[in-house]
């Protein structure tokens, strides 16, 4: 979908729970010694500066991370959040947001391996200058789906597969479950994290089945909604992780209280962590 442009939503609510999953989910890989993989399905630019005009444009960072930055909640997945945005910000200034790419490049280790696809072309060029050419990373022009056939399973044998695409296009919702399928075929010992949105709560909750219907053991859902359901309109989002690493329920069982008592409208919000598929 090449009219979608991540930074306009860059940094909120949404990307917050997707962030502190990413890093819970990394920094259990690098608890052992062997390296792992790293593969980002729709990685954007890569990095997002919040004075842009597209960042400026809704402001949507301001129900995210502008809500967080500086603070010090007592939580450790969201307390490595903020402080790896600290050192992009070093000032104490919230000038640049990164994407899930540079999120992983900070989070890693340097024998750990990235491979990033991104089919837009101002945003592949983007992504390619700023972390193409680190060490141990491949970023590919590339469409998501064509990515996890050709680029899984990687030689590490482990890793993280993030999958997040824009859902404009509806038959993303489809085109997941039977990818996601076919991707889990060739690497079952992987962690697969799959981003979606809160739009419709008949719609989502219908996505939500045909994923735990898909034969794949061990899901975990994670999700926050800011705001009560409404029949459009973005009100939250959430995670669904295959293979989830056993440190991942109790972590996120401690920080969505906190993400939504922080970030949701009021007393309105609402937290759900299932385990959607047994092992």
């Amino acid at each position: 979908m090449l009219s979608y442009r991540h930074s306009y939503h860059a940094g909120n609510f949404a990307d917050v729970l997707k962030h502190c999953t990413q890093l819970a989910i990394i920094e259990y890989l690098k608890r052992k010694d062997k390296p792992f993989c790293y593969h980002d399905t729709h990685s954007g630019a890569g990095a997002y500066t919040v004075s842009s005009a597209e960042m400026q444009k809704n402001g949507e960072y301001q129900s995210g991370i502008g809500k967080l930055f500086g603070r010090h909640t007592g939580v450790g997945s969201i307390d490595h959040y903020i402080d790896l945005i600290g050192t992009l910000n070093p000032t104490g200034r919230l000038n640049h947001y990164p994407g899930s790419p540079q999120v992983a490049l900070l989070a890693r280790r340097p024998a750990d391996r990235m491979q990033l696809t991104e089919l837009h072309p101002a945003d592949y060029s983007h992504l390619q200058t700023l972390i193409g050419r680190a060490k141990k990373v491949k970023v590919y022009q590339q469409d998501a789906w064509q990515g996890l056939k050709s680029l899984l399973p990687p030689a590490e044998k482990r890793g993280l597969v993030l999958i997040d695409p824009s859902y404009e296009v509806k038959q993303d919702y489809k085109t997941i479950v039977t990818a996601l399928q076919q991707a889990h075929k060739r690497f079952s010992s992987g962690i697969f994290a799959i981003w979606y949105p809160v739009l419709e709560r008949k719609a989502t909750e219908q996505f939500i089945e045909r994923l735990a219907n898909a034969g794949i053991p061990n899901m975990l859902r994670i999700e926050h909604c800011i705001l009560p359901d409404v029949e459009n309109g973005m009100t939250g989002s959430g995670m669904i992780v295959v293979n989830p690493p056993y440190t991942l329920k109790a972590d996120m069982d401690m920080a969505l209280p906190v993400l939504d008592k922080l970030l949701s409208e009021g007393e309105c919000g609402s937290t759900i962590l299932d385990q959607l598929t047994n092992e």
